[in-house]
């Protein structure tokens, strides 16, 4: 706990706190957390599939962080609102990091062609897809052990 006290400014909030039960899940999910970050996908994309993942997950805690990330990030109201609502995003090439991360969780992976298309088309790469599939890895976790430890 000393450990992570000391990477989070030496306050731990109750969330990461909880979490700790586990060091294992813990540890791997900051560690997780710091590639995610460091990927080629830009910030703002990254937070849309967070938040994709936290709204579909019902995980409120991440729903309320990832919007304070979005607004330290400069996303526009209007972005935030309809992540927050799960609803198509004006931006459509954040719209197209949604979607993509909507098709990989409903088809475990099994993204169709046209899909695919469609969201390489919008400027990303297949380098992209996979860094999609790491942030909802990430944050698949995160979200449901947050709900497990009933983290608020």
């Amino acid at each position: 706990m000393e450990r992570v006290a000391s990477t989070m400014g030496g306050k731990v909030p109750d969330a990461v706190a909880r979490l700790a039960e586990s060091p294992e899940l813990l540890n791997n999910f900051l560690q997780l957390t710091k590639v995610f970050e460091s990927c080629t996908l830009e910030p703002v994309a990254r937070e849309v599939v967070v938040m994709t993942v936290a709204t579909r997950n019902d995980c409120h805690i991440c729903v309320t962080m990832h919007t304070g990330k979005l607004r330290q990030l400069g996303a526009g109201t209007d972005v935030i609102t309809a992540l927050r609502k799960e609803q198509p995003l004006d931006d459509e090439r954040l719209e197209a990091v949604r979607q993509f991360t909507l098709e990989v969780l409903a088809t475990n992976g099994g993204v169709g062609d046209d899909e695919l298309k469609a969201f390489l088309a919008h400027g990303y790469t297949e380098r992209n897809a996979l860094e999609v599939v790491l942030g909802i890895g990430t944050y698949t976790m995160s979200t449901l052990a947050n709900r497990l430890v009933r983290a608020t």
